[in-house]
């Protein structure tokens, strides 16, 4: 690779980390600190992850769209770069392919439940050791309208995180040279940052999931089963609040 290309891909890891969840992970961080600082305990905290945007109900949808499309055009942009400035073939990634196929999806299901499951008992673990906040997946409400519009914004959350934090982030720092261990080090440790503000094992609890998902990309060169994977998870946190989280003893 020529000295010029080398320089070129140094800052477009610095633009779209920047302007991504690079940007996401310091306020994250910024988040856990003002928390930590706050006379109640973390565990006597709590955070949502999809809370409404307006107090106007019939505006609230298009807000939530707008930040859905915001993810969407995340990694629609890493995607863009990955195929259109230095593409993916030189990337030191054997058989890394972006095409999504049917038999991803299999995968992308052992995936989730490999994750979703431990994952579940690691936050009420956590929860009650003070090492997180109380989680409240979202602050929308029960309509069909509002349930749409959070599997729509749990598929963005697979499509932008997968696509940038291991896809593009894997391929780049390759092409860089950068050994394996630090790249798995490094795309664990950027999810990881952007979860913080959740609590300490958020941060913990998804650097490990970063570590899984990195490997498989490592070992099959596949992004779909990841996104699948992000996306499923997502939706039974989300849909499965929003449904049951009201119902008495659940």
């Amino acid at each position: 690779m020529k000295r010029s290309d080398q320089r070129a891909l140094r800052w477009e890891l610095v633009i779209v980390l920047a302007v991504t969840f690079g940007a996401s992970g310091v306020r994250s961080a910024l988040r856990l600190l003002e928390a930590a600082t706050m006379p109640e305990d973390l565990n006597e905290q709590s955070t949502t992850l999809n809370a409404r945007q307006s107090t106007l109900t019939w505006l609230d949808p298009a807000f939530q769209l707008v930040s859905t499309g915001v993810l969407v055009a995340w990694g629609g942009l890493a995607l863009f770069l990955l195929l259109r400035h230095v593409p993916p073939a030189l990337s030191g990634v054997p058989g890394s392919s972006f095409r999504p196929r049917w038999r991803d999806a299999l995968p992308g299901a052992g995936l989730a439940a490999l994750i979703g499951i431990p994952g579940l008992a690691f936050y009420v673990g956590a929860v009650q050791l003070g090492l997180s906040k109380e989680v409240i997946p979202t602050g929308l409400d029960r309509s069909i309208q509002d349930l749409l519009l959070l599997i729509l914004n749990s598929w963005a959350n697979g499509f932008a995180e997968e696509i940038l934090v291991v896809a593009w982030l894997c391929c780049r720092l390759r092409q860089l040279r950068v050994p394996w261990v630090w790249i798995f080090l490094a795309s664990a440790v950027l999810r990881g940052s952007y979860h913080l503000y959740q609590g300490y094992s958020a941060g913990l609890g998804n650097m490990v999931m970063g570590l899984v998902f990195v490997w498989f990309f490592y070992r099959t060169g596949r992004v779909w089963p990841l996104i699948i994977a992000h996306g499923v998870i997502d939706t039974v946190a989300f849909v499965g609040y929003q449904i049951l989280g009201s119902t008495p003893g659940l």
